[in-house]
């Protein structure tokens, strides 16, 4: 298995341990019945958190630039902008803007607001609506690199 295959490999896992909090997330009616003092609602909510912040660390991290990399278009000292701008003229994102947005949304959730908890349930609800986006950049780079046979 190539280095750009395990990558995808990789992120599909993060992607479906993400898409399984969030169903669990919605399942429960956990952000409804918000109670920060319940530990099974909480450790719920982080697991959700933790895997939304995971992959999208790991896709702007990691597998942009080795997709990048593979298709011979990754430069030196690249911006993170610069690999979005990218990759949407690459059509495998629809909008660096979007992305960003998606980087906004990351470094958010990495807060605690205990006392913002409205607040809180509204950027999860937006990470949350943030996953099919997510899922159709993993699934784009893939057709990508299959239809090139690079992998």
């Amino acid at each position: 298995m190539s280095v750009i295959q395990e990558n995808i490999q990789i992120a599909k896992l993060h992607l479906d341990r993400l898409k399984k909090a969030s169903q669990e997330t919605k399942e429960k009616n956990l952000l409804e019945n918000f109670d920060i003092d319940d530990f099974e609602t909480v450790k719920v909510i982080d697991t959700f958190i933790f895997r939304f912040i995971k992959l999208q660390d790991y896709l702007g991290q990691k597998l942009f630039r080795r997709f990048l990399e593979e298709i011979g278009e990754l430069y030196e000292n690249m911006s993170f902008i610069d690999v979005l701008d990218k990759l949407e003229k690459l059509e495998m994102i629809s909008s660096s803007e979007e992305w960003i947005e998606i980087r906004r949304l990351r470094n958010k959730l990495t807060y605690e607001y205990l006392d913002e908890t409205e607040e809180m349930k509204e950027k999860i609800k937006m990470a949350m609506n943030k996953i099919p986006t997510l899922e159709k950049t993993i699934k784009n780079i893939e057709k990508y690199l299959k239809e090139r046979k690079i992998i």
